[in-house]
């Protein structure tokens, strides 16, 4: 596109964790010129010790166009907030890619073998919660010795250095256990030769939602819908590109976000290998090949777990009832590409 510089929108999208194979088609998209040529300067805003705000606040407040944040995130400032909502408009990933880990060598094989034990929480609203169930439903008591990370991982130099909780914390006998992305932290782990016991949510009985999804304010999607689309439209070829360029995405990755925590490249093609095939739609749907789609009745079902077993509370600690909200506020496939 020949526009200039002073025609470009400035668009920024704030980062949920350091960067990542998740975020490979952001990299991919800005390193192919995807967003140039929708006459977008995109700024990528990584989480650090100084920011003061999560990535979701950060929209809230305006100084983020986007954030990478949990399906959960929509439904807490939908419940918390007035005059704010935050929507997503697209999956960065599909299927499920969420698990909670110990080292194997801790014998902690099953959830509910958590109790009394220590698990790092990254402070998200209802994260403790959803573990603590977790526990439950697999016989245990849920009482699990919940500790925060420093400003939800942000603060902690190590663990920003090392992408990982696992590394900084568990590694180092500071916790017993955590949340991660399988195909990032315990990849990462077992290069080094720490095994993990891998719990995925969904076996114990978790039906956990769409997880990173890209945050906009409602606002933004009414004032300046034509951005938020030619976004989609770069971020869709960009995560096209990385699944069918695995290694090429990983050296992109490593070459354009050049964090300490990316220097080892064939870690990264084992991790852009293992989550590939989560980019875009499998070939049992019947949008097959399409990125950032999202489904109803996965959101419903994420939704009505979180209301039924009361983790939905107000400020103040009172359960809300599953009516204070409409789950199709809270995400939009609208602006994807056709």
């Amino acid at each position: 596109s020949n526009s200039s510089n002073s025609d470009r929108s400035k668009v920024s999208i704030c980062l949920d964790w350091t960067p990542n194979t998740n975020h490979s088609g952001i990299y991919a998209a800005i390193h192919e010129n995807y967003f140039k040529d929708e006459g977008i300067e995109m700024q990528i805003i990584e989480p650090s010790a100084k920011e003061e705000l999560t990535p979701g606040r950060k929209v809230a407040r305006g100084t983020a166009t986007f954030a990478i944040s949990s399906s959960e995130s929509a439904v807490s400032f939908a419940t918390t907030e007035k005059n704010v909502r935050l929507v997503a408009v697209a999956a960065l990933l599909q299927g499920s890619t969420s698990s909670i880990c110990t080292l194997s060598s801790s014998g902690i094989d099953r959830p509910a073998k958590l109790d009394g034990k220590r698990y790092a929480s990254y402070d998200g609203r209802f994260e403790d919660a959803i573990v603590k169930q977790m526990v439950i439903n697999d016989g245990g008591s849920g009482s699990v010795k919940f500790h925060s990370l420093d400003f939800h991982g942000y603060a902690d130099p190590e663990t920003m250095e090392e992408g990982s909780v696992v590394a900084s914390y568990l590694a180092n006998k500071e916790s017993d256990s955590t949340w991660i992305f399988t195909h990032w932290e315990a990849v990462k782990a077992s290069r080094r030769g720490t095994q993990l016991n891998v719990f995925t949510l969904e076996d114990y009985g978790i039906p956990y939602g769409y997880s990173p999804v890209l945050l906009a304010n409602s606002e933004t999607l009414e004032k300046n819908p034509d951005m938020i689309r030619g976004v989609l439209r770069a971020l869709d070829k960009g995560y096209t590109f990385c699944a069918e360029n695995p290694f090429r995405a990983a050296e992109i990755l490593q070459l354009e976000a050049k964090h300490p925590s990316l220097k080892d490249l064939e870690f990264l093609e084992e991790s852009q290998m293992k989550i590939g095939n989560h980019y875009l739609l499998g070939d049992d749907d019947e949008d097959e090949g399409q990125w950032g789609r999202m489904d109803l009745s996965r959101w419903e079902a994420w939704v009505n777990f979180l209301f039924e077993h009361g983790i939905v509370t107000d400020r103040k600690g009172q359960t809300l009832s599953r009516n204070t909200i409409d789950v199709k506020t809270l995400f939009t496939n609208e602006f994807l590409p056709k």
